[in-house]
């Protein structure tokens, strides 16, 4: 039985190729190790960091008290770094000394195997962007829960402040024609970075009339013409650098948004997955977490 006063005990599972969230993540609740985080494998994750003002930062209704990841010199290192007092070797060793998960993963395939084990037990569980590749899989994961708040998985993008477009905005710019969506690296991993904000932004985003799919190297753009006349374009940009960007034309003008920060934005995801658990409600829908997926469906296929 959860306390109603002492931090929940969390459980973070990592590591993916190119995604440091078991660092960063434990980092918001724990707090740090500068030292030891200094040789974190992902520069940016100290960088910003060292922008925060710990421990007033840090969310206080959690602590990551276990770390698992496929090689235990990695978790180690993780815990030094995020002060996570207990390294384990099996997943299922978690089950019964924690009350919640980070599935801190976003290497989609894997999620059903992670992810499996606690949702049989009952374990509420935050799973990273993308839940599932295609609709099948996402179905098959929400399957597996005993209550409807079981699974929190979102873009935590979908939390940050820089990428609203305001009511002033909106109008300014008139009715919103042409979305044009941009996030480096690869669409499988990064594509619900684009995805996700601009499915709760534009409402007009309703029911897909058609799509095309470009896919050559590393690039992936899809482009998804919308029963309201509305048309997206998707990009994820493989090795090419740049920022997330989101540019809604409209028939008066156009606004550009830029993603950041991304601290505050994870900070958010994981407080609302905190909140999620305290009230026993999700506050994202089935519907909508299918629809993200429905889409980076589409653009892997």
């Amino acid at each position: 039985m959860l306390s109603a006063s002492a931090p929940l005990r969390l459980g973070v599972i990592g590591l993916s190729a190119g995604n440091g969230h078991p660092y960063s993540w434990s980092a918001i609740f724990n707090g740090y190790d500068p030292e030891a985080m200094a040789s974190c494998p992902f520069p940016a994750i100290p960088r910003y960091l060292a922008r925060q003002s710990f421990p007033a930062v840090a969310l206080a209704s959690a602590r990551v008290t276990h770390v698992w990841t496929q090689d235990r010199k990695i978790s180690e290192h993780v815990a030094r770094a995020s002060r996570i007092p207990h390294v384990v070797d099996r997943l299922e060793t978690m089950i019964g000394e924690i009350d919640a998960v980070l599935l801190a993963r976003d290497d989609a395939q894997n999620h059903f195997e992670h992810a499996a084990p606690f949702l049989e037990a009952g374990v509420p569980i935050y799973i990273d962007k993308p839940l599932a590749l295609s609709t099948r899989d996402a179905l098959r994961l929400l399957a597996l829960r005993h209550y409807s708040w079981q699974i929190f998985t979102c873009s935590a993008l979908r939390y940050a402040d820089e990428l609203l477009i305001s009511d002033s905005s909106r109008k300014r710019i008139g009715a919103v024609r042409l979305i044009d969506a941009i996030v480096p690296h690869v669409w499988e991993t990064y594509a619900a970075h684009i995805v996700e904000p601009v499915l709760i932004a534009f409402p007009e985003a309703d029911e897909v009339l058609d799509y095309q799919r470009f896919r050559r190297e590393a690039v992936t753009t899809l482009t998804v013409h919308w029963a309201s006349g509305l048309q997206t374009r998707f990009t994820s940009t493989g090795a090419a650098a740049g920022p997330i960007t989101i540019c809604a034309y409209g028939e008066r003008a156009a606004v550009r948004r830029s993603f950041r920060d991304a601290f505050s934005a994870f900070r958010s995801a994981l407080s609302q997955f905190i909140q999620t658990i305290q009230a026993q409600h999700c506050p994202i829908a089935d519907a909508a977490m299918l629809r993200v997926v429905r889409l980076i469906e589409l653009g892997c296929s």
